[in-house]
């Protein structure tokens, strides 16, 4: 197996809404930092799944309809795996639909 199939197993899962899926593709010490700025950077870092779930993808789900988070491009640069892409999806509280915010990159 090579340090990018894990990423893109994770963007599988996002692809299919499993979200178990995508929980279990990360190492149990993980630690998430979303990027600055960005809405659910406030509690940065997110470490371990469970962190992620809670601070990151829960919240995307009560925030965000028909949520896509799609790489549109892999670089394995061995230890550090770079995924380039967007995400996309419809605001609940406005109803306006967002694409073309970059996806931050993924670090093994």
């Amino acid at each position: 197996m090579s340090n990018v199939d894990p990423v893109r197993a994770l963007y599988a899962a996002f692809a299919k809404g499993d979200i178990p899926a995508a929980l279990g593709t990360m190492a149990p010490d993980i630690v998430w930092n979303e990027a600055e700025n960005y809405p659910y950077a406030d509690r940065n870092p997110h470490v371990g799944p469970e962190g992620v779930l809670h601070g990151v993808f829960a919240r995307i789900g009560a925030d965000w309809d028909s949520f896509a988070a799609v790489s549109d491009e892999f670089i394995d640069g061995g230890d550090t795996i770079v995924s380039l892409g967007h995400y996309s999806g419809t605001f609940k509280a406005t109803g306006k639909p967002m694409r073309g915010i970059p996806t931050p990159k993924a670090v093994l």
